[in-house]
């Protein structure tokens, strides 16, 4: 029998919970990723860790989390109850152990099956607990999950509270950086879940008192509202509601148990399907539900015994349940919805009256629509059985078994060769390819419409799924894949613009993003080094010794399809398109793509945060 198909008591090893979590982090953190996007596991780690602080503030017990993020080390220090000393070592090394097992402690807990800082611990170059109570005090290090020093019992004066401090490791996370703009709005919507609560990020303190009402208002500018933000509460359940008077999509924010569920799920169903109903009753007419909730900007929490989760991640809820003796999820939020909206509509028929001309409005708009959306939807289905725009591929954001989902990628690409290089060097289970012809529309200032007339875009909208809302969202990040030149910036700016004017919430949830190239190319017969700036082509010519050849990459097309797969692997430089809150949509298009101002180029690089390279010809 050859050595190959042996197969002993050898073969089969056992690995220990660390080995476990380093070898599959995706089943506990979702994706690795490097801080270009919120859901990298850099964040997941901070967020874990912040999930023990928050079931602390719940139970009573502390009001106040610091977190401080300094270069690649992050400390959080929370002022709750401090983990029992004689467990120190154990709560943080140990599967399945924790105080959450108790419900009698932690009946809406966050975090229940007692993975969270172990995967933190064993994710982290350096990571150390200490835990202060009853005037002691008790710490441990660890080293990628391994115990390396635990300092005895002492006696202490400092306050009650656990203090982690981690380094994530640079073996498992590669080139990471953490952006602060992705840990404030985790911070913020802590905070939104529970007022009261104060987090204090890197000095900056946060704090809310109006809950999830605050979270709209901090969302989306008070100029993009139709009416001021319908805020009500119950026992378990909190909802905040308004129209927007730009955007054409739904938008919602989600919570189960302080959990964001960007993924939606039972709960997130149940409120759609209940605004719907409650408007119906509230006006006497049956109209039709996408009608209502056209432009919608929502929020819902809820609080919910033993959830149970669709992903390891806990983006998605699939319970049914309240827990207990309470009605299924779907009857509390419809029952909820159908007295205390309603109740607020009697009282309040100025807004009543607004929700009912936009409801019309979009009666309207959709009539004048519909001859043309089928049309385009006949075009687009023809289309995608001999789609040579999208070279789709085989993992999409939806598919909530699957560990790579939120890989997912959609690059958008300009011409034959700069999409032939992407597509030759892609991994096809997670990275597609739509390519565009040329420049597209400029869509500023033009309706919806335009996105069913013109080709490209009504297309492109197909792939992406987006029509109705971004629950069917099919890919996690949407990439802009241009030349770094005078041309390619123009087709990002009319790419962003066509987001901006009919998507939104794409580029509000972070999905958008801007695709970094080498400008440079430096090496010699043993060493090549890739440079996307001036800075790092001089630091790679004193790196390597005598004349290296120096190639100067102009656009995509000029990068064989072999060297393309070092720019859109795991090494991938990605920026991503942030809005500023404070500027309303209409006044940034306007800015932005209206007629030309001095100031534009300006206020573009200010609003949205895109190193938009001018690069020097």
């Amino acid at each position: 029998m050859s050595e190959t198909t042996k197969y002993t008591e050898d073969n089969i090893r056992s690995l220990d919970w660390k080995e476990h979590i380093r070898m599959r982090p995706g089943m506990y953190i979702g994706k690795l990723g490097d801080g270009s996007s919120a859901d990298d596991g850099i964040y997941i780690l901070i967020k874990e860790v912040l999930d023990n602080c928050i079931d602390e503030f719940v139970m009573g017990a502390g009001k106040t989390i610091e977190v401080s993020v300094q270069g690649n080390k992050v400390i959080v220090r929370d002022y709750g109850r401090g983990i029992p000393l004689g467990k120190v070592v154990d709560v943080v090394s140990k599967m399945n152990t924790g105080g959450k097992y108790d419900t009698r402690a932690f009946k809406k807990s966050v975090g229940l099956n007692g993975v969270g800082t172990k995967a933190v611990n064993a994710l982290s170059s350096y990571f150390r607990v200490e835990s202060n109570r009853d005037n002691q005090s008790k710490a441990a290090e660890f080293e990628q999950g391994n115990l390396v020093h635990e300092e005895e019992l002492e006696q202490s004066s400092r306050r009650r509270g656990t203090k982690v401090t981690f380094i994530p490791d640079e073996g498992i996370f590669k080139n990471f950086k953490f952006r602060n703009e992705y840990i404030e709005k985790m911070i913020r919507n802590y905070v939104y879940l529970n007022p009261g609560l104060a987090i204090i990020f890197n000095g900056e303190k946060f704090y809310s008192e109006n809950g999830l009402k605050d979270l709209l208002e901090d969302s989306t500018n008070k100029e993009d509202m139709l009416y001021p933000i319908i805020h009500l509460r119950g026992e378990d359940i909190e909802v905040a509601i308004t129209h927007s008077k730009t955007q054409y999509s739904e938008e919602y924010h989600s919570f189960v148990n302080g959990q964001n569920t960007t993924q939606g799920g039972t709960h997130l169903a149940a409120f759609r399907e209940g605004i719907v109903k409650t408007i119906r009753d509230f006006y006497g007419k049956n109209y039709e539900a996408s009608d209502v909730r056209k432009s919608i900007i929502g929020a819902i929490s809820i609080k919910v015994m033993e959830p149970v989760f669709e992903s390891q991640t806990k983006t998605k809820l699939g319970s049914t349940d309240m827990g207990g003796k309470l009605p299924t999820v779907r009857t509390y939020i419809n029952d909820f919805l159908g007295t205390q909206l309603d109740n607020f509509l009697h009282k309040n028929s100025e807004v009543a009256e607004l929700m009912q001309r936009k409801i019309l409005q979009a009666e309207r708009e959709r009539k004048e629509l519909s001859g043309i959306r089928k049309l385009a939807k006949e075009r687009a289905k023809k289309a995608s059985l001999h789609n040579k725009k999208l070279r789709d591929c085989r993992v999409h954001l939806g598919d909530m078994k699957n560990d790579r989902r939120l890989e997912s990628t959609l690059f958008i690409t300009e011409g034959d060769s700069a999409s032939g290089s992407i597509t030759k060097s892609r991994d096809v289970n997670t990275q597609a390819v739509f390519s565009l012809r040329g420049k597209p529309l400029n869509s500023y200032g033009m309706t919806k419409k335009i996105v069913y007339e013109n080709e490209e875009f009504n297309l492109l909208q197909s792939a992406l799924n987006i029509e109705e809302s971004l629950g069917d969202l099919r890919y996690n990040n949407i990439v802009i894949a241009t030349d770094a030149d005078v041309d390619g910036m123009h087709i990002r700016l009319l790419l962003i613009t066509f987001f901006l004017q009919f998507f939104p919430e794409l580029i509000k949830e972070g999905h958008l993003y801007i695709l970094q190239t080498p400008l440079f190319r430096v090496r010699n017969k043993k060493q090549t080094f890739y440079c996307y700036s001036e800075e790092e082509r001089k630091d790679a010519i004193k790196k390597l010794s005598g004349k290296p050849e120096i190639t100067r990459f102009k656009g995509l097309g000029e990068i064989s399809p072999d060297e393309f797969s070092n720019f859109i692997g795991e090494d991938i430089r990605l920026e991503p398109v942030m809005l500023d809150k404070a500027i309303s949509i209409e006044s940034l298009l306007e800015f932005y793509m209206g007629k030309n101002t001095p100031d534009r180029q300006k206020f573009i690089i200010n609003n949205l945060r895109v190193e938009l390279d001018t690069v020097e010809e």
